[in-house]
């Protein structure tokens, strides 16, 4: 909205006396509201109301919205009346695709990110990172595993993958394994292989490739998507209750800082689901998280006859149906395109253009499982073939199921193509993109995985709001930090690292970026009658910003700061109590290693439990 707009709305709001559009109220109640919200900007993301000067909350439900005068009835003795100072109210963010449990993973392990989230822009950087934090984890010491945590080569100097021999000088006696930021492949020194038994006789398995040195079979420590089974899970330790339940808390407290009152964990394997089940029992979940475990791992069915199957929270906590995985990550170039990478990968033929995770009929297969028990189903889909894949997969289940309602969601759908949109939509299938990709691979999809043209059109945002579908834009945390304000500067300004704008004609107008992480992610859910905009009747999840993103200088937006987060009117992050509460974890990753070390205890995957992490 443009500010002369914005300013137009408020006046008429102010100086109305009928009241009918700016404020909606209850009847006058016996009781008084809980607290009431004035003094500063407050965007409803509601087009009936966009905009408000006053918001009451009671029984963590908001009961009026409009202008200060429409406050009287609801302002009692008891009511807690909180100035805004000028800062702005918006509802609270819902993580349209994201890992909370798995963020929390990253912040027991060796940080290889590169800049501006990291340090590590070389392979000596990345040997020195992790020979630093062997002398200050108590990892590998507990639990004999060298972990670090999203290195990327594209950043790297080096502009390849750090190999198992440049990982044995760091050591030779502990196996290390190190995540590619993408979760999609690994780099493994050779004790790693060497306990994993992969030697040069060892063949790629279905959806995975090994990579060799050049010209022998012998392996080079790298390894992509499935391939990475082979090793995880003969290398990674066993852990208890208590640390999936430090992993998860880990995981919230870094999503409450960054305006989460939704979460998404959108690959949860037992051992997380474990986490998640046993805070919400001992009722230390504090905002709604929704989980999707992985329809691919053998046991499914068992898990989706938990209680915690379906719409109904239980201690913020539900499954919402079941994740399917169709390709792997483009820049990691192990997406499936219909056409070959701009720049194939060293070793690879001209027309390499990735893999898919599975056969046709596969795919086919698991949607069919899923609308036959009347699943959800969210879909890990990043080349544009596998989008054909999710497409074809969907149609064949809603022609054997046209009766089954549930949301079929297309996650990230890098290279969605613009003939593909009116199929999603024809489908119902919902679009989650990952615009944030402009910022963080940006430069590299331009001149190695995509080429001008096809990378200027990722994450089409423009093309789905011209075919009037609503989406969502999500961080995919913790392959980038769960930070809503990228997410929505990235979403309209589409700027990468080098500071170049990407895909000029894809940008929105920022109340639309503030809708695709509030209101269109709660219908992604089914939840957009309780959630997702400043409306009375919904639940009080809010958000108090340092700046007002609709009308401030867009280039700015990425700066703007939560300084409240409000889960049904309870305030469960304060940015001024950061520093004050030493085990918040909500500062730093060094915070939540702390975190998670509770105790002298760590946290990581079982073997049983441990899969790709997938982005």
């Amino acid at each position: 909205m443009k500010l002369n707009n914005y300013l137009k709305v408020l006046l008429i709001c102010t100086l109305t006396s009928i009241g009918q559009a700016c404020a909606t109220t209850f009847a006058t109640p016996a009781n008084s509201a809980d607290v009431i919200y004035y003094g500063g900007p407050i965007v409803t993301v509601n087009d009936q109301q966009p905009l408000a000067q006053a918001v009451a909350v009671k029984n963590g439900k908001i009961v009026a919205v409009g202008s200060e005068d429409a406050m009287k009835p609801w302002t009692g003795k008891s009511t807690q009346q909180v100035h805004l100072q000028g800062k702005t109210l918006v509802p609270g963010f819902i993580d349209g695709h994201g890992h909370m449990v798995n963020v929390g993973v990253q912040a027991i392990s060796a940080n290889l990110l590169p800049p501006p989230d990291g340090g590590v822009d070389s392979i000596p950087a990345l040997q020195k990172v992790l020979k630093e934090w062997m002398v200050t984890s108590a990892v590998p010491k507990n639990y004999g595993i060298i972990i670090g945590f999203g290195y990327d080569d594209s950043q790297l100097k080096e502009k390849r993958h750090p190999t198992k021999e440049e990982l044995d000088e760091i050591s030779k006696d502990i196996p290390i394994m190190c995540f590619h930021q993408s979760g999609h492949i690994r780099s493994y020194n050779s004790k790693a292989l060497e306990i994993a038994g992969i030697t040069h006789q060892t063949k790629d398995p279905v959806g995975g490739v090994i990579q060799r040195k050049a010209g022998t079979p012998e392996p080079n420590g790298v390894f992509e998507e499935s391939a990475m089974m082979l090793v995880d899970t003969k290398i990674l330790p066993k852990v208890g209750k208590e640390e999936m339940m430090n992993l998860a808390a880990a995981g919230q407290n870094l999503y409450k800082k960054y305006g989460h009152t939704t979460a998404q964990e959108g690959l949860a394997i037992n051992g997380f689901l474990l986490g998640l089940s046993e805070l919400a029992k001992e009722k230390k979940l504090e905002i709604d998280v929704v989980a999707y475990p992985p329809i691919m791992f053998p046991g499914i069915e068992k898990i989706m006859q938990s209680p915690l199957v379906g719409k109904t929270y239980h201690h913020h906590l539900r499954i919402g149906g079941v994740k399917l995985v169709l390709d792997g990550s483009p820049q990691g170039k192990t997406a499936w395109l219909s056409s070959p990478y701009y720049q194939v990968p060293e070793g690879q033929k001209n027309d390499y253009s990735g893999y898919g995770s599975m056969s046709d009929n596969d795919a086919k297969k698991f949607l069919l499982q899923a609308y036959a028990n009347h699943w959800q189903v969210i879909t890990h889909t990043n080349g544009d073939k596998a989008i054909d894949q999710l497409i074809q997969s969907v149609r064949a289940a809603k022609t054997a199921y046209p009766k089954e309602n549930s949301i079929p969601v297309m996650i990230h759908g890098q290279t969605l193509r613009q003939d593909q949109i009116p199929e999603l939509k024809k489908l119902g299938i919902f679009p989650s993109v990952f615009p944030m990709h402009t910022y963080y691979w940006g430069d590299w999809h331009r001149d190695s995985v995509l080429g001008p043209e096809r990378a200027a059109n990722i994450s089409p945002t423009k093309w789905l709001l011209e075919a009037n579908m609503p989406f969502s834009s999500h961080h995919d945390a913790p392959v980038a930090f769960p930070d809503m304000m990228r997410v929505l500067s990235t979403t309209v300004n589409r700027v990468t690292r080098s500071g170049q704008i990407l895909g000029a004609d894809q940008r929105v107008e920022p109340i639309v970026g503030l809708k695709a992480i509030t209101l269109w992610p709660a219908m992604q859910y089914g939840e957009a009658k309780n959630k997702g905009s400043i409306e009375v009747g919904k639940l009080a999840d809010l958000v108090i910003l340092s700046d007002n993103p609709i009308t401030m200088d867009r280039a700015n937006i990425a700066d703007v700061k939560v300084l409240q987060t409000i889960k049904e009117g309870k305030v469960v992050y304060d940015r001024k109590n950061d520093s004050a509460n030493s085990t918040s974890c909500i500062d730093s990753e060094a915070c939540l290693r702390k975190f998670a070390q509770m105790n002298n205890r760590s946290t990581m995957f079982h073997p049983s439990l441990a899969h790709p992490h997938t982005h």
